[in-house]
């Protein structure tokens, strides 16, 4: 659970669980209908707990959209770590199309991360988070390579990995953005096939 922007970090089991009960409704009210939702009032009444409970911790839309955007990123860290890992296990056929269609299959599955990033809630602080996130999720595609011995572990291979990482997750936005255009994630992946089969091999 994301603490950076909570206005008092939770220690308490109890308050853990009501902080992620307020971002669970947040997230569900994001989804249906929009960041113009995401007030106080409102996420307070769908949570089940009072509006001075939850300024306690969340203060103001801001600190809500933040608070979930930092939520929603930590998911996309997690499964690309859980992919590097595995990876360092497994020989995969096609490392590009694994990693493209599970991260398309997550922008699929999460209506209220799609309504926050391509809607008007980004703050400046989600933005930043985004660029430090961006870094990380550039770095877990070297890892990943780097274990199948298609990439050298050096700076080049992670800059051709961060190139290839901005690259594809503009795509795939573009791809879920409004009514979508699931078309693209297949030019995408031989882009990217192409692109990184150029760079030079362990």
């Amino acid at each position: 659970m994301t603490e950076s922007r909570l206005r008092r970090v939770p220690r308490q089991a109890r308050s853990r669980e009501k902080v992620a009960k307020v971002l669970a409704a947040a997230d569900r009210l994001l989804g249906e209908e929009g960041v113009e939702a995401l007030t106080t009032t409102r996420v307070a009444a769908e949570a089940g707990v009072s509006v001075g409970a939850l300024y306690q911790y969340l203060p103001d839309r801001d600190a809500i959209t933040e608070a979930l955007g930092e939520l929603y990123l930590a998911r996309l860290e997690e499964l690309m770590d859980s992919f590097a890992e595995q990876a360092a296990r497994e020989e995969w056929t096609d490392p590009v199309g694994l990693l493209v269609d599970a991260f398309a299959g997550l922008y699929r599955a999460e209506p209220g991360f799609r309504a926050l990033w391509f809607g008007r809630g980004l703050t400046d602080g989600t933005r930043e988070a985004d660029l430090a996130h961006k870094r990380v999720m550039a770095t877990g595609v070297h890892r990943i390579l780097v274990a199948q011995h298609l990439l050298y572990d050096d700076y080049e291979a992670a800059v051709a990995c961060r190139t290839a990482f901005l690259a594809a997750d503009a795509v795939i936005q573009e791809a879920f953005r409004g009514d979508g255009s699931p078309e693209l994630l297949e030019p995408v992946k031989t882009m990217l096939r192409a692109y990184l089969g150029q760079q030079p091999r362990p």
